[in-house]
């Protein structure tokens, strides 16, 4: 069966968690996985980004009341065999506000557990853990990936972000390194999983693309942290290698 929820938990702004996690659901998808993503990242909004048209529902909506939560799910055209649905943040700030409220928070959990019976995997874009939709998604996930860039900032902020996902009682299953080059794939010493740098005008997903060095890398993840055999082949010469 594997894992159903994942929350992949930035440590800091800028970690690049919003795109490892559609990374993830484009993999999941390429091997013929249903996936949901839910965007608990409400400040930053960058789900948001990956939704063509009109967004006239989002996740604030759901966690405030407004609408059900399937009326906030949007179909991702991925080339795969599977599918992904998002379910993005996009809100004036009045209603982001609404939505940060503790009864909103209790709100946003019921949502993720109702998308959990409609999908194989449900993917949670975290941000680091100081609000209450944040500690939500953390808690509600049955594992969590702590996402921090291979940077010294990276470094220093991991053991503040693991302190406090162990006083909510959601402790860190793993640390995810991105950004990494060639020569910083060991500056994140306790990053079971590195995966390299993805430029800001890459096409979104590469994971969909086997012959990039992302692709594999993705892979390798998602099937240690899901538990799950995606039976994904590559081009040789890519690093199948976490």
């Amino acid at each position: 069966m594997g894992v159903s929820t994942l929350a992949f938990v930035g440590c800091t702004g800028g970690a690049g968690t919003t795109r490892l996690t559609v990374e993830t659901a484009a993999t999941l998808a390429r091997g013929g996985r249903s996936v949901a993503v839910v965007d608990a990242a409400f400040g930053t909004q960058g789900l948001a980004t990956y939704v063509e048209g009109r967004l006239d529902a989002d996740v604030t909506a759901v966690a405030v009341g407004d609408v059900p939560v399937e009326d906030a799910l949007f179909e991702w055209e991925v080339d795969a065999d599977g599918r992904v649905a998002l379910c993005p943040a996009h809100a004036p700030f009045e209603r982001l506000a609404r939505a940060k409220t503790a009864e909103s928070a209790q709100a946003l959990e019921r949502a993720i557990e109702e998308v959990v019976g409609r999908f194989d995997h449900v993917l949670l874009d975290v941000p680091p853990v100081a609000s209450n939709q944040a500690v939500a998604a953390a808690t509600t996930a049955q594992r969590r990936a702590l996402v921090v860039p291979a940077s010294q900032r990276g470094s220093d902020l991991l053991p503040r972000q693991r302190g406090r996902l162990r006083d909510i009682g959601a402790p860190a299953s793993v640390v995810v390194a991105t950004r990494v080059h060639g020569e910083t794939r060991a500056s994140v010493e306790d990053a079971a999983h590195t995966i390299p740098h993805i430029g800001a005008d890459a096409p979104r997903p590469l994971a969909t693309e086997p012959d990039t060095d992302v692709a594999p890398t993705v892979a390798t993840m998602a099937e240690d942290l899901l538990e799950v055999d995606l039976g994904l082949t590559f081009e040789d010469g890519g690093l199948f290698t976490s």
